[in-house]
């Protein structure tokens, strides 16, 4: 049976005992850097076990200032040129120390991310939401999390993808095979090595199905503690590839690939009190209790300035199209799929659910927003609108941010960005927009070609 989610996967006894067996050789130590990516180094477990697990391990700081490609850019307070490219110090959280089973004779351990003078790193995703889970935790309370991330998968390898500059690629199902167990089957091999590759790193697989787009799938794995969640997501999309990869396929998680549906990252969150009670059920209307009323609110009140934090990437904003299972409308239902919040489940299963993040979104600074939209909506009493009935898609209300130039000029200017991040983890991320804006215009598009070369 796999390791329980609840436990870790491997002890520091543990691991010296499967070194000294000759089973396990290699520790990798991991950052989730700003795109959502594992970064790291690769450690021989003797060398962890006899300086890493007590000291952490050194990187430079620039793992928290490049670009997708890893290219130095301007703009970052915390890494540049002028400070040097110094280095951070990754700290072994031991509590995460497990097997990934798709490298050989490897464990691998989450890091967070502190100064050489023991500071945290502000603009850190797993700092940036320990920091939110800290609040909640001041209240007795604790998020619980469940990201729901889907996948197109191609017949073609990483690099005849590249070769082919991603151009007619074969997917792996030649039409929708939502919730189709034939179409499912076809995938099958790959989808259960996954599946079986992250119950073996201690995750709790919950199920697998086809989706919409040609090729799509989605693994959905039980809902968790909040950073836990966080931790299983950043390493179940590392992990996936890299299966892919044996397999000579590949997969995307970004958020719109081609013109069909895109790939969602639904994010689901509940917060439970001290004693595991739920806070956000109660005997109010639809099941809510009055903090649950507040929560909601927060969330519709901070979804455009928070925006950013959900949709990083240019790509992001493709996906938010009218009748496409992507949200436009800034409203919330009871187990309405066209609205930005959703509310499902009863009791104490009951919880938000919000739809706006893709496959691309990087959970930590996700669930950071998410925490922070609930408590502004707690601690200012925020009143509940009722919940919309019927197509959002056609509804007169607010919409979802369109671009990543409008979300981040509400993430720049947001008082409440502010209030809830700080000014420098505001002013990190801001920056990371406007390079991703920066390249983009100046590339030169498909589309554009296609539609001028010849003809303008």
């Amino acid at each position: 049976m796999p390791p329980s989610p609840a436990s870790p996967s491997l002890s520091l006894d543990g691991l010296r005992a499967e070194a000294e067996a000759g089973r396990l050789d290699t520790v990798i130590i991991a950052i989730t850097d700003m795109q959502g990516r594992l970064q790291g180094k690769r450690l021989s477990a003797r060398f962890f076990l006899d300086e890493i697990a007590a000291h952490g391990a050194e990187g430079c700081n620039y793992l928290l200032a490049v670009d997708v490609d890893m290219n130095t850019v301007d703009g970052y307070a915390m890494s540049s040129w002028d400070t040097g490219y110094g280095d951070f110090v990754m700290r072994p959280d031991l509590g995460t120390l497990r097997r990934v089973p798709w490298e050989e004779g490897a464990a691998l351990v989450h890091a967070d991310v502190a100064w050489e003078d023991g500071a945290d790193v502000a603009a850190s995703p797993r700092q940036v939401l320990r920091r939110q889970l800290a609040r909640l935790a001041d209240r007795g309370w604790a998020a619980y999390v469940g990201t729901e991330l889907e996948f197109v998968v191609y017949q073609d390898s990483y690099e005849e993808a590249w070769r082919r500059a991603y151009r007619d690629l074969t997917p792996a199902n030649q039409y929708n095979v939502d919730y189709s167990l034939l179409g499912g089957a076809r995938v099958e091999p790959l989808l259960r090595r996954i599946r079986n590759g992250m119950a073996g790193a201690g995750m709790y697989v919950e199920s697998a199905k086809g989706e919409c787009n040609l090729g799509q799938h989605e693994i959905a794995f039980r809902f968790a503690e909040a950073l836990a969640t966080c931790d299983n997501h950043a390493l179940y999309k590392t992990g996936a590839k890299q299966i892919a990869a044996q397999e000579g396929m590949s997969i995307t998680f970004m958020a719109k690939p081609n013109e069909r549906e895109g790939n969602s990252c639904h994010i689901h969150l509940s917060l439970r009190d001290g004693d595991g009670r739920p806070v956000l059920a109660g005997d109010g209307p639809h099941g809510l209790s009055r903090i649950g009323e507040h929560f909601i609110a927060g969330q519709l009140a901070c979804l455009r300035d928070f925006t950013l934090m959900y949709a990083p990437n240019v790509n992001s904003y493709k996906r938010y199209q009218p009748g496409s299972f992507a949200p436009t409308a800034i409203r919330w239902g009871v187990d309405n799929r066209t609205c930005a919040l959703r509310l499902v489940g009863h009791g104490p299963s009951l919880r938000i659910e919000n739809r706006v993040p893709g496959g691309d979104v990087n959970p930590y600074l996700a669930v950071a927003a998410l925490v922070a939209s609930g408590l502004h909506g707690i601690d200012n009493e925020l009143p509940l609108e009722e919940p919309f009935r019927g197509n959002a898609y056609a509804a007169e209300a607010e919409t979802v941010v369109g671009s990543l130039r409008d979300a981040a000029a509400d993430w720049a200017s947001s008082a409440l960005a502010g209030e809830a991040f700080g000014k420098e983890v505001v002013e990190h991320y801001a920056n990371h927009a406007r390079v991703e804006l920066a390249a983009f215009d100046r590339a030169v598009t498909d589309w554009e070609m296609f539609r001028g070369f010849e003809r303008l």
